[in-house]
């Protein structure tokens, strides 16, 4: 069983015309939720799906389902469901989405040329997510999160863009606010394909990744509030300067993250990723200092590590510094663990097909996060040449997206009964 590399590269670089944007270097795209490309990338995929004979639904937020029933499966079972998203990054490349959501409708193509050997029993979904990305709503894995009940449909419609245009305003915009209900705890087991943003695979020389484990991510705040004052005028040990304990505060964050990386998980990373300084003006005392930290990994332990020391390291700064402080810990997501079932399928079709495959964890987010909240599911990754990502520089060889296809397609053939 293989899957075609030129329907799906034709697909693919069919979607990247979609928001295509000039670049020094690369293919870039530009696609955000509601937009006139989100719009023309939509309508594309839903022909792509049509054309190969799969029944369509769209529900409340865009999320877009495509099913086949093969011959003899059970319509009624509950099916085996892959896919990913469609938006992007501004100025993000053509792979980053795209390539699960197309992959999964390839992988279904060629299960349907064989499924007079394979005797499949349950039908499978093709899904595109809306807003993976968050670029347009600073709310990412949206659509999933919908999908799953974590988030109420109509919350997520209320949503407000930085223009102050709501989710369900842009989704009337471009049609593809729908009616129909996907529901993602239905699916008997869940696949998704996606580049894998990073060099693990490149540096192996493994054609294909099987992620165990994808991280979890702490996102925190710290405020740290001293006095604003005279550059000039004010004595240096009369000042209360935000800005010195906030740089002390980086250099603690980063041991504390160091010694958890070193000590407790090495898959631990802690960055703190944002400072804004008011008044931020040359000749005055900063006053305040805000930041946010991102955290991550797939051991929940070592990420409370991290936030509990960076939370006592704030207090530290009090005690040394005539400052106050305040930490915020406004997001705690805990990291996902792939079911052992789907794993073991996604290894065994790789091994049928001759293909070397690699076990890893995945240290950036994706909508399987949410989905392993509800089913059984495994992620895959196609490598990356140099592991770039969110850039028109990235790319992956399409020879690694049809192996990773055709491995993808012998996952959704065992689960759903071949």
């Amino acid at each position: 069983m293989q899957a075609s590399q030129q329907r799906l590269r034709e697909d693919i670089e069919a979607n990247a015309r979609f928001g295509d944007i000039d670049a020094p270097a690369g293919r870039g795209r530009t696609v955000l939720t509601g937009s006139d490309a989100d719009r023309r990338a939509r309508r594309y995929f839903v022909e792509r799906l049509r054309d190969a004979g799969l029944s369509v639904r769209v529900d409340a937020v865009g999320n877009i389902a495509g099913q086949w029933v093969p011959e003899g499966a059970d319509p009624d079972a509950a099916p085996v469901a892959a896919g990913s998203h469609l938006d992007s990054v501004p100025e993000g490349g053509i792979f980053d989405g795209p390539l699960g959501v197309y992959a999964a409708l390839e992988a279904v193509r060629t299960l349907r040329e064989r499924q007079a050997d394979l005797a499949l029993d349950r039908p499978i979904d093709v899904v595109s997510f809306t807003e993976e990305e968050g670029a347009r709503f600073s709310h990412g894995l949206l659509g999933s999160s919908v999908a799953t009940g974590a988030r109420d449909a109509a919350d997520a419609l209320a949503f407000r863009d930085a223009d102050g245009t709501t989710l369900e305003a842009h989704l009337d915009a471009i049609d593809f606010r729908g009616t129909d209900t996907i529901d993602a705890e239905g699916w008997d087991a869940w696949a998704e394909l996606h580049i894998e943003q990073g060099t693990v695979l490149e540096s192996a020389g493994a054609s294909v990744g099987v992620v165990d484990a994808i991280t979890g991510i702490t996102t925190c705040a710290a405020d740290i509030v001293g006095e604003a004052d005279h550059a000039g005028a004010t004595p240096m040990d009369e000042r209360r300067d935000a800005l010195v304990a906030a740089s002390e505060f980086v250099v603690e964050f980063r041991a504390a993250a160091d010694d958890v990386a070193q000590n407790r998980s090495p898959t631990a990373v802690g960055t703190v990723g944002q400072f804004d300084v008011a008044p931020n003006a040359r000749n005055i005392v900063p006053g305040e200092v805000s930041l946010q930290m991102d955290i991550r990994d797939v051991d929940y332990g070592a990420m409370d590590a991290i936030a509990e020391r960076a939370d006592a390291a704030l207090d530290g700064l009090e005690a040394a510094h005539p400052v106050e402080t305040e930490f915020d810990r406004y997001r705690d997501q805990r990291p996902s663990q792939m079911a052992d079932d789907c794993v073991d399928a996604a290894f065994d079709a790789a091994a049928a097909g001759d293909i070397d495959a690699k076990r890893m964890h995945s240290a950036a987010m994706h909508d399987t996060a949410n989905i392993a909240s509800v089913t059984d599911a495994v992620l895959l990754f196609a490598p990356s040449v140099d592991g770039l990502s969110h850039n028109p520089r990235e790319w992956t060889d399409w020879e690694d997206c049809a192996t990773a296809t055709t491995v993808l397609a012998g996952t959704l053939a065992r689960l759903a009964g071949a």
